[in-house]
């Protein structure tokens, strides 16, 4: 039986400082989980903070890095229309992170490349250096997430990131940042452009 070979890239530059493995596509997709519990809180927090009430997004960072973990649900048709990869921090700037591979840890330390917990307000669309060079900056609502701007913690895509599942292999590491794949962050585009109201994204972990 033949041993795939690992491969670990590290860039040096901003927040999409990425350690990549190889990949395979799976082929298949998993399973959604019941998040009807998010869905609910989530519509509150969006009537109440006058947020866009069409859609939102929501990251489940306990899922498996190769795995479909960003979702976009759709308040109205009460579905997820919309499903793909998502990068999480590698988590390792002050200590040797041993499982970042396997299981996000969050922190909302500057430079501490971690991914952050919590609620996000979608913000200014903005020039990035990766993927389609297109970024959204991020808004922290929570303690837990309140250094987002500083720690430039933002929406953006990367070429290495799969629109298709993955595992048992991984998505790469960010240092922080919801990097998603070139074609999923065009239909994001597409759809925050056309929202005039501010779009929540929720981190869980």
């Amino acid at each position: 039986m033949m041993r795939l070979t690992i491969i670990v890239l590290l860039q040096l530059f901003s927040c999409s400082n990425i350690a990549t493995e190889s990949t395979l596509i799976a082929g298949k997709t998993s399973p959604v989980k019941n998040y009807t519990t998010q869905h609910t809180q989530a519509l509150a927090f969006c009537k109440q903070q006058n947020f866009s009430q069409d859609y939102y997004f929501l990251v489940d960072l306990s899922m498996h890095s190769g795995r479909n973990r960003f979702y976009v649900y759709d308040f109205k048709s009460g579905k997820i229309t919309n499903q793909n990869l998502v990068t999480h921090g590698s988590c390792d700037a002050f200590d040797d992170n041993t499982t970042k591979w396997e299981k996000a840890k969050c922190s909302n330390t500057l430079d501490s490349h971690c991914s952050s917990a919590g609620k996000y307000k979608v913000g200014r669309r903005d020039y990035s250096s990766w993927g389609i060079k297109v970024k959204y900056w991020l808004e922290g609502l929570e303690e837990s997430n309140s250094n987002a701007r500083d720690r430039v913690v933002v929406l953006h895509s990367w070429e290495s990131v799969h629109d298709t599942e993955v595992y048992p292999q991984y998505s790469p590491l960010s240092w922080g940042c919801p990097a998603v794949s070139d074609n999923f962050m065009r239909t994001l585009d597409v759809k925050l452009q056309a929202t005039p109201k501010p779009v929540l994204l929720w981190i869980i972990d």
